[in-house]
């Protein structure tokens, strides 16, 4: 068994392939500055299309009703868009109503789930708050990784101690970073979710794993109840992060529901009223060298695509999380450069 070469790098944005500015807007970028921007880029580029056409809208309107057409469409979809949202609020609610038999059992492993991690972190009481929760875990699996490296400490084989300090070292130093990175984070944000997605806890439990594999004759009682006590409260970590990854996607979907009845409305209002009162004979001159028809049609379709960008914006945050982490505990989904071969 080869050495831990192939180690996928610490954060999110280190293990992927995608470039930076990709990953901020897909995942890091705040949602409405990620609509700001989509609604800037419809902005410019229906202006662009509109100088760069052989055929002004004004002409085209003498002949046809492109524009009569395409706000009665943006109406129809606006009105779905709505439909829409009921039903993720349905989908979310789902997940909340039920008899009190189903309450009273979500309720128990809850409580059973603090007991765990109480009795892995050693409090009395474990945090209520979902970045202190998860910071007093990663604390734990520090202390537990050091105990580790005390119990095969003496070992007589030096590439065993040697491969147990880089795992360690490797471990402590990521832990430090993403507890520095929860400190004053508060659930709701992408900030929590962002630092639990970063600590990669699939790949220490694979490396703790393959150490004991590789080196199980040094392993005496001490060790691996060390082993054992590590591996826990990495799994527990691994629980932790999904448990709170569900509850931010119901969070994200409800902030989505809210903001597209938000947007909905007045995009609604510009639609009708392009349907009702436009009349292109009734305006004239340019700005900026643009006719002003061409200025007033693009900004009502523009508003009127809003809630369908706002939608984009959130959807892109929310696959691209739920692609990332499909795999609960050592699975790979991704490529990577295995540098190694492992029996089995």
């Amino acid at each position: 068994m080869s050495s831990d070469s192939s180690q996928p790098g610490d954060t999110m944005a280190k293990r992927s392939e995608d470039s930076t500015w990709k990953l901020w807007l897909l995942l890091n970028a705040n949602r409405w500055l990620v609509t700001g921007l989509l609604i800037a880029f419809v902005f410019v580029g229906l202006l662009l299309v509109s100088e760069l056409s052989p055929v002004s809208l004004r002409g085209l309107m003498a002949v046809k009703e492109p524009v009569h057409f395409l706000f009665q469409a943006l109406v129809t979809a606006i009105i779905t868009g709505v439909t829409l949202v009921l039903t993720i609020n349905q989908l979310v609610l789902s997940q909340e109503l039920g008899a009190v038999d189903d309450q009273r059992e979500r309720l128990d492993g809850s409580l059973e789930f603090h007991e765990d991690v109480e009795d892995v972190i050693d409090a009395p009481i474990s945090p209520p708050e979902p970045a202190s929760f998860l910071q007093a875990i990663i604390v734990a699996s520090q202390d537990r990784a050091e105990e580790f490296r005390d119990a095969v400490a003496g070992s007589r084989d030096e590439e065993f101690e040697e491969r147990v300090d880089d795992f360690v070292d490797n471990l402590t130093t990521h832990a430090d970073s993403i507890c520095g990175d929860l400190d004053d984070a508060q659930f709701g944000t992408y900030d929590v979710v962002k630092s639990a997605l970063d600590y990669n806890y699939s790949w220490k439990i694979f490396r703790a794993r393959r150490i004991r594999n590789a080196h199980a004759d040094e392993f005496d009682d001490e060790a691996s109840e060390a082993h054992d006590e590590l591996l826990e409260s990495l799994k527990l970590f691994g629980l932790a992060r999904e448990h709170f990854k569900t509850l931010y996607f119901q969070w994200e979907l409800i902030n989505l529901s809210r903001a597209m009845m938000y947007v909905s409305v007045p995009a609604l209002v510009v639609a009708i009223s392009m349907l009702l009162f436009f009349d292109a004979d009734a305006v004239t001159g340019t700005l900026l060298g643009i006719d002003a028809v061409v200025w007033i049609t693009v900004t009502a379709a523009t508003i009127g695509a809003v809630p369908f960008l706002l939608l984009v914006a959130f959807v892109l945050r929310i696959g691209t999380m739920a692609k990332r982490t499909l795999a609960i505990g050592p699975f790979i989904l991704r490529d990577s450069s295995r540098g190694e071969e492992i029996d089995y």
